[in-house]
């Protein structure tokens, strides 16, 4: 399944930003607390690094921090340090002495958030429903009943200059979104990305932060959304090809490095896509990847994938025509399927085949099914499915899944930049 499995929305609403303060606490005037980072303003999968400065040595500071998603769901993060000798606390470094999260996290406060209300393992921060550029972050400082120190962060979906624009299948035959850098900015590889089994077009997120970073990418949903098939079944290839070489003609795109990502079932389409068009698809990201076709979703008795009118047949995905890179990310402990052995066992097939482009497997452990994509929002370890309704274990642990996505998507930025 898609990412987020943290957020299989279809994205709703836009965030807005709820009240500043700690509950309780009183403003302190004759305090010199501030709260200092080094990016008031920044990309969402960007890391910034805060410091509460002119704090008492040793006195106990908590640190909230506060947001509301985009189904209007508010949601907060709280930890508790001792400001050192110099009455300083740098959160890159500091260790909580309690909180919702345990050991050293300059971004703890994001990732960790909980829910106000409902399960935190239950329940995943849902991202604002695009073009909606950005969210904010309230942090505030308190001790001794008193609030030291307040900050507000905006935290951006979008680069300076990115554009997007919805994709109809009346218009482009296709229905998406696609996501260009700045006008003037040099050619660069391009994504095709798509979820899994949730359906819809989940991936927009992961493709404006692509675009933000330089990287074209079209967001593509191919079925559960108007015109497009109801559920994962009989889904041709071609139609992923016609969104690739629209995306391949894009200013700014260098048409002889477009890579596929897909998530979970989406893997399947992604290797397919790779090993029968190695001349429009330059390799493969894949994330809670399968190595073989499976069957229909949620039928599992009837066809998944065609190509040129046929049924793909259920088995092995061959990976012998591959001409590209290809990135397997999975956690360890993906309760959903075997998606560590697959990983793993795709690497391995590419090795025997004589693969002669960088591919490699990154098993991450104490990460479930929700692995990937890019970090720092809150995300539970079970979830409804959207499709059957029925509520899903994905393994995992939140720490484990955000320390996943914050060491695999640099990797992910990386592997494109050597292209």
């Amino acid at each position: 399944m898609g990412d987020r499995i943290r957020g299989w929305a279809h994205f709703l609403t836009l965030l807005t930003l709820i009240s500043v303060g700690t509950t309780g606490c009183t403003e302190d005037p004759g305090n010199r607390a501030a709260i200092e980072v080094d990016a008031p303003t920044a990309l969402a999968d960007q890391a910034v690094h805060l410091r509460i400065t002119g704090l008492t040595p040793g006195e106990e500071v908590t640190v909230n921090s506060q947001t509301v998603d985009g189904q209007g769901k508010q949601w907060h993060g709280q930890v508790t340090f001792r400001a050192d000798a110099h009455g300083l606390i740098a959160l890159d470094t500091a260790r909580p002495n309690a909180g919702t999260y345990q050991n050293p996290d300059g971004m703890g406060l994001f990732w960790s958030m909980t829910p106000q209300t409902g399960d935190p393992e239950g329940t995943s921060f849902f991202p604002p429903a695009l073009p909606q550029h950005t969210y904010d972050v309230t942090l505030t400082a308190a001790a001794h009943g008193h609030q030291l120190a307040s900050r507000t962060l905006t935290r951006e979906w979008f680069g300076a200059g990115v554009t997007s624009r919805k994709l109809t299948l009346a218009a482009h035959k296709v229905s998406g979104e696609l996501f260009l850098p700045a006008p003037g900015t040099p050619r660069h590889p391009a994504v095709l990305v798509f979820g899994g089994s949730e359906g819809g077009n989940t991936q927009a997120p992961v493709a404006a932060l692509l675009a933000s970073h330089g990287y074209p990418a079209l967001a593509l949903g191919y079925f559960g959304l108007p015109g497009l098939p109801d559920v994962l079944e009989n889904i041709p290839l071609e139609y992923f090809t016609t969104a690739a070489r629209l995306l391949a003609a894009q200013p700014g795109v260098d048409p002889n490095h477009v890579l596929a990502m897909g998530y979970s079932r989406g893997s399947e389409a992604a290797l397919l896509l790779a090993d029968d068009y190695p001349d429009l698809i330059h390799g493969a990201v894949v994330y809670s990847p399968s190595a073989q076709v499976n069957g229909g979703f949620p039928d599992y008795g009837t066809t998944a994938w065609t190509k040129d009118g046929k049924p793909i047949a259920q088995g092995l995905i061959p990976l012998d025509h591959i001409s590209g890179p290809v990135m397997t990310i999975a956690g360890a402990d993906d309760q959903l399927w075997n998606s560590p052995l697959w990983a793993r066992q795709i690497v391995q097939e590419l090795d025997a085949a004589g693969n002669h482009y960088p591919h490699q497997a990154l098993v991450f452990p104490n990460a479930g099914h929700g692995v990937g994509t890019y970090p720092y929002l809150a995300a539970g370890t079970r979830a409804v499915h959207p499709v059957t309704g029925r509520e899903i274990d994905l393994g995992g642990s939140r720490a484990g899944n955000a320390a996943a996505q914050e060491a695999g998507w640099p990797k992910v930025l990386t592997l494109l930049a050597s292209l």
